[in-house]
């Protein structure tokens, strides 16, 4: 009984030192978890830096931008408002200077006919009663004429300086105005093109993966209501397969989710960024939809470099994913944060 018990305790010895060397297996490879995951902590707070620095600096230029067409909208009403007021003040000048040259062509007239009356006076061509006559004519003409301005001739120089002055100004306004349409007109001529060129990337982007979920069918981005691309709307054909083409608002609500899913990632793709985050889009999906879903996060993770971050409570995506986060509730009214790291686990299973 002792030789057995002494074989069995070798036995167990042996067993024991078996688990001792891997538990310090696990424990050498449990040591280098920490720098990995102090590595991965690193590089995603880079990439959080550059996608917030990228977002600052995308910020910034269309603050720019629409401060840029604030102004010019601006100083376009402002010259308009300039050009009514110099127009009309233009008008009022020919008015005053119309009115001056006739009052002084009526003076010219008055007084030529004074100098005339008074050359008969004294060649003495004319009775006492017709000089008289002609004294009394004068007299009355003198008070219906009124006032004689002395200052017609300064008034009327003057008259024509402003007038001057207001056709410069007005030619400068309307140099302004043209300077400021040719420049909307090169804005929205580099916007329209840029606007073609990721429209025709995202519309690519949109059929490819539409095929991938669908698993067949096509689809495309029609731009409608206007041939200018800035002013246009958009449509959403799709065609899943085994039915004929139709816009968004006529498939069902799977087929919609679907469809807004690769057109959503269609622009994604058009410009990448180092973190995305998907809540609960796998909801109104089957599993086989959902699979689909999970096979196109892995193509896109490989190809971008992207991390995705899913709020799902969809267990077929659970297990696609790499490292899972949750809330328990322990004891009563305490919540607590746990994470589980799906491969890890799996690698420790498969050791074991």
């Amino acid at each position: 009984a002792w030789t057995e018990r002494r074989e069995g305790a070798g036995r167990r010895l042996a067993e024991i030192e078996s688990r001792r060397a891997a538990a310090m297996t696990e424990a050498a490879a449990a040591e280098a978890v920490p720098g990995e995951v102090a590595a991965k902590r690193s590089r995603l707070l880079e990439a959080l830096a550059v996608a917030e620095a990228t977002a600052a600096a995308a910020a910034d230029a269309l603050a720019v931008a629409e401060a840029a067409s604030g102004a010019a909208n601006a100083a376009a009403r402002a010259a308009r408002e300039a050009l009514t007021e110099a127009r009309e003040a233009l008008a009022r000048a020919a008015a005053h200077r119309e009115e001056a040259e006739r009052r002084l062509g009526e003076a010219a007239a008055r007084l030529a006919e004074i100098a005339g009356t008074h050359e008969d006076a004294e060649a003495g061509s004319a009775t006492a009663e017709q000089l008289v006559e002609k004294l009394e004519k004068l007299r009355a003409d003198r008070e219906r004429l009124g006032g004689v301005n002395l200052r017609a001739e300064d008034e009327l120089k003057e008259v024509e300086a402003s007038h001057e002055r207001l056709t410069a100004e007005r030619d400068d306004l309307v140099a302004a105005i043209r300077r400021l349409r040719q420049g909307i007109q090169t804005l929205n001529g580099e916007g329209r093109e840029r606007l073609a060129a990721a429209f025709a990337t995202v519309d690519g982007h949109f059929q490819r993966l539409f095929g991938t979920l669908f698993g067949g069918g096509e689809a495309r981005l029609e731009l409608i209501a206007s041939d200018d691309p800035l002013a246009a709307g958009l449509e959403v054909v799709a065609r899943p397969p085994g039915k004929k083409a139709q816009t968004l608002s006529l498939l069902s609500g799977g087929e919609q989710a679907l469809t807004a899913l690769a057109l959503i990632f269609a622009i994604f793709l058009t410009n990448p960024a180092p973190i995305c985050v998907l809540d609960e889009v796998d909801a109104p999906l089957d599993d086989a939809n959902v699979e689909r879903f999970c096979a196109l996060l892995d193509a896109m993770r490989e190809e971008t470099d992207t991390r995705f971050l899913v709020v799902t409570h969809n267990p077929v995506t659970m297990s696609r994913m790499d490292r899972l986060f949750g809330v328990t509730m322990a004891e009563r009214g305490v919540s607590r944060v746990v994470s589980v790291d799906l491969e890890t686990a799996e690698r420790l299973r498969e050791a074991s």
